[in-house]
């Protein structure tokens, strides 16, 4: 498959063949909590930094809001602690809450006790503040990866129904290549659970990541658009755009870091404001939570032994 620069018409078809939903989710973690720069801001020192995690997060309610959709917020448990009111009033506007670990640590370099402690802490936090059932979760940085399979089964054991952790392609920090690209479940010795993975094209034999994070900023928007409109009405899926918060402040403090780094996380942030407006023009959108629950006829894809 290529993926040339569509005409007007090509997008047109592409619109009326569409009429799936998408899911919508946010990583809800400020400017300082992200793995590039966790050298630079240890967890004791997060309170000592400028937080501009409530601003950043009214202007993703309000664009929600213009565009009558809910969305699913991936929240760290440190948040709850730190800024309840602001997770309170996320679950009061109708959008599901989720969670994305207590201290934004990676599953591969947690043993399994501590990520089953890690991942209790957050849920517990997370279900007092909104007063419902936390059944979603996402590792920071996609960190459920071949090395840590054995998060499925705890997952389970905490009562967690559906995961979005996998980003099937092949990257230096995370990624399961020969994941499928598309909703499956895992099964375990404890259950199964179902596995909403990462947006990806398939070019060729190469897989192209699409529609989130640094993708989503680096990548031009037309070429977005094509690419979920492609998935949408030729494949007949639908996927899953995902976005932080501080992805639509382009004054956030510079942390200090590798060049690789700095160009993931600083690169095209002013632009981030437009690109998701025309994301909720052109697609429709709800939570990732209600599309699982959508989901007929999955296949197990992926096993874990105990």
């Amino acid at each position: 498959m290529h993926a040339p620069h569509p005409n007007a018409f090509d997008w047109l078809l592409l619109v009326i063949l569409t009429e799936m939903k998408n899911a919508l989710s946010i990583d809800l973690e400020d400017y300082y909590h992200v793995t590039a720069f966790a050298d630079q801001a240890d967890a004791g020192d997060w309170q000592a930094k400028e937080s501009r995690i409530e601003e950043s997060t009214a202007r993703l309610l309000q664009e929600f809001s213009d565009a009558r959709c809910k969305a699913t917020f991936f929240v760290l448990g440190w948040l709850v602690e730190n800024k309840p009111g602001l997770v309170r009033q996320i679950g009061d506007l109708g959008h599901e809450i989720a969670c994305h670990s207590h201290k934004h640590r990676l599953v591969y370099e947690m043993t399994p006790a501590e990520f089953r402690e890690d991942t209790r802490c957050a849920k517990d936090l997370l279900e007092q503040a909104s007063g419902k059932p936390v059944v979603g979760y996402r590792a920071p940085s996609f960190s459920i990866a071949e090395k840590s399979l054995w998060a499925f089964e705890i997952l389970l054991e905490l009562g967690f129904t559906f995961d979005s952790s996998i980003f099937p392609v092949r990257h230096p920090n995370y990624g399961m290549p020969t994941a499928p690209r598309f909703p499956f479940l895992v099964s375990t010795p404890r259950g199964t659970i179902v596995e909403f993975p990462m947006p990806t094209l398939a070019l060729g034999r190469t897989r192209s990541p699409i529609g989130g994070g640094a993708y989503l900023r680096l990548l031009p928007y037309w070429y977005t658009r094509w690419g979920i409109g492609f998935i949408n009405s030729q494949e007949e899926r639908p996927v899953c755009v995902y976005l932080h918060p501080w992805e639509l402040d382009a004054e956030q403090p510079r942390m200090r870091g590798k060049f690789t780094a700095q160009i993931r996380h600083y690169m095209g942030l002013r632009g981030t404001p437009a690109k998701l407006h025309k994301l909720l023009a052109d697609f429709e959108f709800g939570t990732l939570g209600s599309l699982v629950a959508e989901c007929q006829g999955l296949q197990t894809e992926l096993s874990v032994s105990a």
